[in-house]
């Protein structure tokens, strides 16, 4: 028997529209915040980022690939990962559908990982996605835009993640049960997983100027993880009690 309130129709309906209502001042509100994430100021990036790609060996201006918006994610893959961290990829597995039409309205999306781009390749084959990922093992930008740590950093307490300084969750000893799950699944320890940490970055080319104008980090994510907006409307909700995802082609059933 159901342990949930059953209703007739019409009671059903009054609640459905009580929460309309609510839906819709969270859509507006969500507008809001769209406008004000676009209000910010741009900071101007004058540093010569450069990274491996399978065009070769690029600047940061070329990743815009001619547009004039660029859109990264910042993929959890370390140097010495074996494999993407699932939590990553599966969010990564909504952007082949929807970066051909981010690039049909002037915007690029890739992904930006420090692996060796051979190890990107390889995964990308795996996960059979087609968006543009490009290694920068052999740059600053990922410890600029504060997604990866240096075992300095980790061991004295130094990490600046999500704007905040200090210790984080993933940072906790002994490692939670997820880091140190995903950190196996990844080929790798606990401590090295959490030296990469996921985020995403825009920025804007301007009169031949590049300018970083927004970045977001952890539960900031929540709203690109396609699967998490599916299952809140769906009558169980995300109905977890710990890490149950993997990669997509991990599961039994598929």
């Amino acid at each position: 028997m159901t342990t949930h309130a059953i209703g007739t129709r019409d009671e059903w309906l009054a609640a459905r529209l009580a929460l309309l209502d609510a839906e819709k001042a969270m859509t507006r509100q969500s507008d809001e915040l769209a406008r004000q994430r676009q209000a910010l100021p741009w900071v101007r990036v004058d540093k010569d980022y450069r990274f491996d790609t399978e065009r070769g060996t690029v600047s940061l201006a070329d990743l815009f690939e001619g547009r004039s918006q660029l859109l990264v994610y910042h993929f959890m893959f370390g140097p010495d990962y074996k494999a993407g961290c699932p939590s990553c990829s599966s969010i990564a597995d909504t952007f082949n559908g929807f970066h051909v039409h981010l690039a049909n309205h002037d915007v690029t999306l890739t992904a930006v990982s420090r692996a060796s781009l051979d190890k990107l390749t390889a995964y990308k084959q795996r996960m059979g996605w087609t968006f543009p990922w490009a290694s920068s093992h052999d740059s600053d930008f990922n410890f600029d835009f504060n997604v990866s740590f240096t075992q300095m950093q980790q061991r004295d307490g130094e990490i600046e993640y999500n704007y905040q300084r200090g210790a984080h969750a993933m940072d906790v000893e002994p490692a939670p049960p997820p880091v140190d799950q995903f950190a196996r699944s990844c080929g790798t320890d606990a401590k090295t997983y959490a030296r990469d940490r996921p985020g995403m970055s825009a920025f804007v080319l301007e009169d031949g100027a590049i300018y970083h104008t927004y970045s977001t980090y952890a539960r900031g994510l929540d709203a690109l993880w396609g699967m998490y907006q599916w299952l809140d409307r769906s009558p169980l909700g995300r109905n977890e009690t710990g890490v149950w995802w993997k990669r997509h082609d991990e599961y039994a059933m598929r």
